[in-house]
């Protein structure tokens, strides 16, 4: 560790410390991809709509996804608001925007006019389709992204239509994350080279990348075609989820032949033929019934203490309002509080190394600031609202 990155009692600096990125406002992906940055150290600009950006937020300042931030709020249907942000992309290493493809050009903010002002600009283009294709100019949301690549297909049980898993695999894996992802790449680059790039984020793309392990399987012969008969989809008996006596939930996922065979013995059904081949796809439903029908039996936290200490990939299935008091996670600090709010803990963490402080959103509350900063003589001219 050098002296430049030694701070805060012998603690480096944020990994992405000295980095500044221009948000352009969105809802999704856009803001989880500029929380991650910000949690790790990037100074992110949030430039808000007048009125705010996402119209199902009763209250931004309650929103997790725009922590960290600063922010201004600018009208870019006024010329004089786009050139505050092409001032303020001269002064970055990064902008994100989640725009439909062709809506950033037609404001005068395009890779192709901030890039000849900034050559050195990582600019990250969030969208569901990618900025071409037949699809490319259509509506959608997270549940239709993953619903032309496999990933939703693959959802649920079998005879039921498709689950939704949150927004968590569009928006926020194949998404949010995966534009996170080369941002950073893209950054590694343009340091070496002094050259920009544009960052082509498709959530359908980026959900179908996160299929890899499947289609891994698949080729191998491991994968049925059909919903909830498979190894990683609740099919397995030993990777599934289970009811207890009290209304609670438990999950067990013994892939393993060792873990497979702690849980047998700890259920009490080691010597029973029906558990005696793990992998005999035909005995799979009975056996299914059968764990059904014993964790029903008891309630859940009988359970944990039966199952946990046979360390046979065993847990507890919580809600949001208990995963906070888990004592894993409250050990390692993986839920914090701020101004009143939880939220997860910034993540992956980084060894020897301070971490940044969330901070709830505040709307506009670094506006002349942030004008100033670039040279605005006089920052009541500039129309926000």
């Amino acid at each position: 560790m050098t002296g430049a990155d030694a701070i805060d009692g012998g603690l480096m600096r944020p990994v992405l410390d000295g980095v500044r990125v221009i948000e352009l406002a969105g809802i999704g992906p856009a803001p989880f991809c500029a929380m991650m940055l910000a949690d790790h150290g990037a100074e992110v600009i949030r430039i808000d709509r007048p009125g705010g950006s996402d119209p199902l937020a009763q209250d931004q300042r309650r929103d997790v996804l725009l922590r960290s931030r600063r922010s201004i709020t600018l009208d870019l249907k006024q010329p004089d608001a786009i050139e505050i942000v092409a001032r303020l992309v001269e002064t970055a290493d990064g902008l994100i925007e989640g725009f439909r493809p062709g809506v950033a050009e037609r404001l005068g903010l395009g890779p192709d006019i901030l890039m000849q002002r900034n050559p050195a600009l990582v600019y990250g283009r969030m969208t569901g389709w990618g900025q071409d294709g037949p699809l490319a100019d259509k509506a959608g949301h997270d549940l239709n992204y993953i619903s032309i690549n496999g990933c939703l297909g693959a959802l649920g049980s079998d005879g039921t239509p498709p689950t939704p898993p949150l927004n968590l695999i569009g928006d926020y894996g194949g998404g949010g994350m995966m534009l996170a992802f080369g941002f950073v790449a893209a950054l590694l680059a343009a340091r070496r080279s002094g050259e920009g790039r544009v960052i082509d984020c498709s959530m359908a793309e980026g959900s179908a990348a996160l299929m890899a392990g499947t289609w891994s399987l698949t080729h191998n012969g491991m994968w049925n075609k059909e919903r909830g008969q498979n190894l990683l989809d609740g099919g397995a008996p030993f990777y599934a989820c289970y009811a207890c006596a009290d209304g609670g939930f438990v999950a067990i996922g013994a892939i393993e032949a060792q873990f497979y065979a702690r849980l047998v013995e700890a259920m009490g059904l080691a010597g029973d033929p029906l558990f005696a081949a793990q992998h005999d796809h035909a005995r799979w439903p009975a056996m299914k019934a059968r764990l059904a029908e014993i964790f029903a039996s008891a309630p859940r936290a009988s359970w944990t203490d039966r199952l946990l200490h046979h360390d046979c990939c065993y847990t507890e299935v919580l809600t949001m309002a208990e995963a906070p008091t888990h004592d894993h996670n409250r050990a390692r600090g993986s839920y914090l509080e701020v101004d009143g709010w939880m939220q997860p803990h910034p993540a992956p963490r980084f060894a020897d190394t301070r971490v940044v402080a969330p901070r709830m959103w505040q709307r506009d509350s670094d506006r002349m600031e942030i004008l100033a900063e670039i040279g605005v003589a006089d920052p009541d001219r500039v129309v926000a609202e």
